[in-house]
């Protein structure tokens, strides 16, 4: 009868033998981590990353007037006014507008305008307001220049503008104008009359005056 071989038996406080590890559960346990570490990637990232929608451009598109109202009455120009230069620039968000067109069918205002100028500031909320009591009949267009897009757009906002601004980079609008600096102010007749211009511009009160003067009848 053959003895055990001591040195493979169990002794007490000794650890039990165990066999060859085999590479299956090896292969299973890589194969786990790998799963929850991809669970974690995915699970930290949103499903779908949509972008937020880009803010709308003050005096920008959705800025253009609307219908022009049936019950709308002007007064006709007068025959001797001459023709107001026309022009098409491009809106603070890029939109081209061609002011004949506007002018074809409705009186316009042309408010010539800086950021940094500190009577256009002073007027501009009563201005603002002028144009929202006027909007579709007379349609209130800025024509700003010597200006920065960024604090163009905070001034528009500031001052709660809710009618189309051109941007006019190289004054050729200005200059059409003879404005050589901001304020000026400018009527134009439906059908593209000149009626009356300000240079140093004119208050909102005044204003409303002269358009119910000049061009709204009755």
């Amino acid at each position: 009868m053959r003895r055990p071989d001591s040195s493979r038996a169990w002794r007490p406080g000794a650890a039990p033998h165990s066999p060859a590890t085999s590479p299956a559960p090896r292969l299973a346990a890589v194969l786990v981590a790998v799963a929850m570490a991809l669970g974690a990637c995915s699970a930290g990232a949103p499903e779908s990353a949509e972008k937020p929608p880009a803010p709308v451009s003050a005096g920008g598109a959705a800025t253009l007037p609307g219908p022009v109202p049936s019950a709308l009455a002007l007064r006709p120009a007068p025959t001797d006014s001459p023709g107001a230069p026309a022009f098409t620039g491009a809106l603070t968000d890029g939109t081209p507008l061609t002011a004949a067109t506007l002018w074809a069918d409705r009186p316009v205002v042309l408010l010539f305008l800086s950021s940094w100028c500190t009577i256009c500031a002073d007027r501009q909320d009563a201005l603002s307001d002028l144009a929202r009591s006027y909007r579709d009949q007379v349609v209130f267009v800025g024509v700003a220049s010597e200006d920065e897009p960024a604090d163009l757009d905070a001034y528009l906002r500031d001052h709660r503008v809710e009618f189309p601004v051109v941007f006019d980079r190289d004054q050729t609008i200005w200059q059409s104008y003879a404005v050589r600096e901001p304020p000026a102010v400018a009527i134009v007749a439906k059908g593209g009359a000149l009626l009356r211009g300000w240079p140093g511009g004119i208050d909102a009160a005044a204003l409303d005056a002269r358009l119910r003067e000049l061009v709204i009848a009755g």
